[in-house]
């Protein structure tokens, strides 16, 4: 068995923190080890080292090395731009067909938050049991809201006796939806978020490729070529942005036949703003969770995370206060998503130092 974890992600939700040349993945906001360490590391009792591919832009590459020493160089591989999910598990499966010829691999983000790693693990396991009969099975959340940042699985029949880990065909793999339908999802029941999470063999996600992107699979197979000899990189630098920007959720997920769901209980957050950190954070008892030193006066359910730094709020409630170097956040809590926008803005402004 392998692991791919997706390694490309910029994550602009967590500005200030993060930024173009130490990404979200790259960092401790979780606590004294980065993230994507924290990912390594828990699926260490499941996949060796020499057998965990970390696919990532060329600007990210040299640290993740210096991060993951024990990860091959060569297992490092590099995407002259990023093109989504579905060429980035691509060019994985293409690796581990030459290394091995074929086997079951675990495709993961390099940034979710998992509370019970051990439940994670058993997950994983039947996963890949379920991926050896050439499924292509993906990783449900059991939803405890009607979130609206999350894709739906819908899931059908169950193919598992009773008694054994419950897996599910999937009917349906559902868009993100407005609210009014993910509270009708939950009341009918019967549906999972969608985490992001695959297992399959990587001959059965290539030929799902072959079968539903031609256009991606034409360039992979140009690739493939020169897999192990010096021309690799140079070609992946010329092929690969041209190579169309699809998920592997919209352009084989959604299409495919086959397709199975192992739901998952194991404390899941995909920690995709700083809102999502709060709510997995411990808090004092006034509801704040905080990184750093901090004085509240009445202030009450906020974030702060300023490390080496003293922050104090006074009368307020429902605030994101991060703080770095050269940068000062303050955010109401509920609109962290639009961290991205000021991003934007810098962006726009032409403020490099800030990116």
């Amino acid at each position: 068995m392998f692991a791919v974890i997706m390694a490309g992600g910029k994550g602009t939700r967590f500005w200030p923190r993060s930024r173009e040349a130490m990404p979200k993945h790259l960092l401790d906001i979780l606590g004294e080890r980065t993230i994507i360490r924290e990912t390594v590391e828990r699926i260490r009792p499941l996949v060796p080292a020499e057998r965990t591919l970390v696919v990532t832009g060329r600007s990210h590459a040299a640290e993740l090395i210096r991060q993951l020493p024990e990860i091959p160089p060569e297992n490092i591989l590099i995407e002259p731009v990023g093109r989504n999910t579905a060429p980035c598990i691509g060019l994985a499966a293409l690796h581990i067909r030459k290394c091995v010829g074929d086997a079951v691999m675990l495709v993961l983000p390099s940034d979710h938050r998992i509370g019970d790693e051990a439940a994670f693990r058993t997950v994983l396991q039947t996963a890949a049991r379920a991926a050896a009969g050439n499924a292509l099975v993906t990783i449900g959340i059991r939803p405890t809201g009607p979130e609206t940042g999350y894709g739906y699985i819908e899931q059908g029949d169950r193919c598992t006796p009773p008694g054994d880990t419950a897996v599910y065909r999937v009917r349906s793999i559902r868009e993100k939806p407005p609210r009014e339908e993910a509270e009708r999802f939950l009341k009918q029941g019967g549906f999972l978020w969608n985490s992001g999470m695959f297992v399959w063999k990587a001959s059965a996600i290539l030929e799902a490729i072959g079968r539903l992107l031609p256009d991606l699979n034409g360039g992979l197979m140009r690739i493939r070529e020169v897999l192990g000899t010096d021309q690799e990189q140079a070609v992946v630098d010329a092929i690969y942005p041209e190579l169309p920007s699809v998920s592997v959720d919209y352009g084989v997920m959604e299409k495919a036949r086959d397709v199975l769901t192992v739901p998952g209980d194991f404390g899941w957050s995909d920690l995709g703003s700083w809102d999502a950190l709060w709510e997995i954070s411990p808090k004092d008892e006034q509801g704040n969770a905080v990184r750093g030193e901090f004085v509240g006066i009445d202030a009450t359910r906020s974030l702060v995370h300023s490390p080496g730094k003293l922050v104090a709020l006074v009368g307020v409630e429902d605030l994101l206060v991060v703080q770095t170097a050269d940068a000062l956040l303050v955010c109401r809590r509920g609109h962290s998503q639009d961290v991205k926008k000021v991003v934007e803005e810098i962006e726009k402004r032409e403020l490099k130092g800030y990116l």
